[in-house]
Formats: structure tokens, sequence, C-alpha cells
């Protein structure tokens, strides 16, 4: 069992990344799926797809294609904020740019999984899960 399954996801990438996969699987929650939707939208990551897991009906699985990092020549850094132990929670006015706009946070609000941007734009605040520039 995983206590941590957002940093696992964003382990995983991070991993991939570094040996120069260009595939990389991980388990399905609707969480981790929004998280890979918005690293699409912001091109962190080429496509992703929900899959069932071989042998199992219930179990599904978010296959996730990276970059290949000889063309871009360029590694992102994935860095988990918010964790089980300590959550962090920011409201919408204290949402600042990541890296000076060169990265994005993703939070958990009430409007769903946004980046900082949407989130300062739909004026709410919420738990600051990760970092990703």
């Amino acid at each position: 069992m995983v206590t941590d399954p957002i940093a696992d996801l964003l382990t995983r990438i991070r991993n991939a990344y570094m040996a120069r996969l260009r595939v990389v699987s991980a388990p399905h929650s609707r969480l981790k799926e929004n998280i890979v939707k918005i690293l699409k939208k912001n091109k962190f990551i080429t496509d992703y797809e929900v899959v069932a897991v071989e042998g199992s009906t219930a179990k599904k699985e978010i296959k996730i294609s990276l970059p290949d990092v000889r063309e871009t020549r360029y590694i992102p850094t994935l860095k988990r904020i918010s964790s089980p132990g300590q959550r962090i929670y920011v409201g919408a006015s204290d949402i600042k740019k990541s890296r000076n706009g060169l990265g994005i946070y993703i939070l958990s609000t009430p409007k769903g999984i946004v980046t900082g941007y949407e989130a300062h734009a739909l004026k709410v605040g919420g738990e600051l899960l990760c970092e990703i520039y």
C-alpha cells in the first residue's frame, strides 16, 4: 500500500524521465487522472490513456507517454508540496507565480484540480498539491 499516491505518481514520472523511458504506468485514480490531464495540457507529457489491468476487470492503470528527452534536452522538476503529514493550504490571493511564470502549481480546490493560474482567475484557494517547472 502506498501512503502518498500523488508523490508516487510524480516519482514514477521523474524516474521515467531520468531513465529516458517513453512510457510509464501508474495505478489509476480520478485525482491522478486530473493531475496527468493538467500535465498534458501544459505539455510536460505527450499523452496518457486509462487502460484496464490484464486479468482484472475492476483495476485500471494510467499509461503516460513522455516526450523524447534527447530532443527536448529538458527534464522537468516535479515536486510534491503538501503531504499527508503536513497539508499546505493557500487562499486565492496567496497564489504566486511558480518560478517567475516558468512553472505551474497544481491545487485541489472546490472547483476541482486546477493550476495556480486557473485558481487565481476563479478566485478560489485550496490545497497546494505540487509544483512542476
